[in-house]
């Protein structure tokens, strides 16, 4: 089947665009988030391709006065995957690996239009590639990329412009990850026996930060980086480690959110150190990680439809709310180097056992 796609130089198989490869697992992905300079206002974007369910999915979560609103879209994609509109969500790229702007017209009361522009060139992270059995798990790419923001979000008729000083992150991820629906047969020797992610983009006023970690049960690191990003640096620029580590991280009382941690980066001349204190939570479900509107999940021809979710009430050690991002006061000193005051994202996912937590 010929596509939009096909009409650009962009093939990586001898197949039309349409197809990608035979994992009907395989997915396309945008991410972008934003908050306020103290923390405390945030919203969230996620956009999904799936070739191989012939679905495609947008969210946009918005968190003020402790309340978590979101906007859930789906359609069936029809093999074309140039048409980056999911109902009411478009993304335009304006300038490609530097400038994107996401508009969400009116829908169940939610809106924005938001402009997110790059502080430096992306980075790519290390290929993420984990099998558990006999069956390939994850195997997928991902770039991304710390942003200034500007526009403005409309909750239930209150429109507010964003004021300067607004930062975050975006990415865009693809490649084969579990999406849709689970396959019916368990596979032997295929089981998940633990999961362990943590990811803190950070903004800082002329500089980024980024570090995560995937760790098996016993704390060993399976995929892991650190990047150091001056505003401005292009694709080899920047400080890279493969050592860092989060550290002093103590739980929540019944959760399995941290409520601060010290990241530890080696630099020349010593460590940097970085503590995190988190100030506000956005549960991931909010944009299809899981729950009723999970990616890849098949909603029919179009479907939209809206959560509020109290975040004071709502139970922060049940499962669906085990994947967060916490919106984080960070504090950065490094050798021969002023203190520099920042904000940032600690993401955070936690599935069964992990040891070096007592968990």
């Amino acid at each position: 089947m010929l596509t939009k796609g096909d009409d650009y130089p962009i093939h990586q198989t001898p197949e039309p665009i349409a197809y990608s490869g035979s994992d009907r697992n395989f997915y396309d992905r945008y991410f972008f988030n934003a908050y306020s300079p103290d923390g405390t206002e945030f919203a969230a974007i996620a956009f999904g391709v799936y070739p191989h369910l012939n679905v495609a999915d947008a969210h946009l979560s918005i968190v003020q006065g402790g309340v978590q609103r979101c906007l859930h879209a789906s359609r069936i994609l029809n093999m074309e995957r140039m048409d980056l509109v999911v109902g009411p969500v478009r993304i335009e790229v304006l300038e490609p690996l530097q400038k994107l702007r996401v508009v969400v017209e009116r829908a169940e009361g939610l809106a924005c239009d938001l402009t997110f522009e790059g502080r430096a060139f992306p980075i790519e992270e290390p290929r993420f590639v984990k099998r558990i059995g006999p069956r390939l798990f994850m195997d997928y790419t991902r770039l991304t990329q710390n942003v200034r923001v500007s526009g403005w979000l409309e909750v239930d008729g209150e429109r507010r412009e964003l004021a300067p000083g607004w930062v975050g992150s975006r990415d865009r991820s693809w490649g084969i990850r579990p999406v849709g629906a689970p396959d019916p047969q368990p596979t032997p020797g295929a089981g998940l026996t633990g999961f362990f992610w943590q990811w803190t983009p950070l903004n800082f006023e002329d500089r980024s930060v980024f570090f995560h970690v995937n760790a098996d049960p016993d704390g060993k690191a399976w995929n892991t980086r650190a990047v150091i990003l001056p505003d401005g640096a292009g694709p080899d620029g920047g400080w890279h480690a493969d050592d860092a580590r989060m550290e002093d991280v103590s739980l929540r009382q019944g959760t399995r959110h941290a409520e601060r941690g010290t990241l530890k980066i080696p630099v020349q001349g010593g460590e940097a150190s970085i503590g995190l204190e988190p100030v506000t939570t956005f549960l991931m479900r909010g944009i299809g990680y899981g729950g009723e509107w999970r990616h890849g999940a098949l909603k029919g021809e179009l479907a939209v439809g809206r959560e509020d979710i109290d975040l004071a009430a709502v139970d922060m050690g049940a499962i669906e709310n085990l994947h967060i991002q916490a919106i984080s006061r960070a504090v950065m000193t490094a050798p021969g180097e002023p203190e520099r005051q920042g904000v940032g994202v600690f993401e955070q996912l936690i599935l069964g056992p992990y040891r070096p937590y007592g968990l």
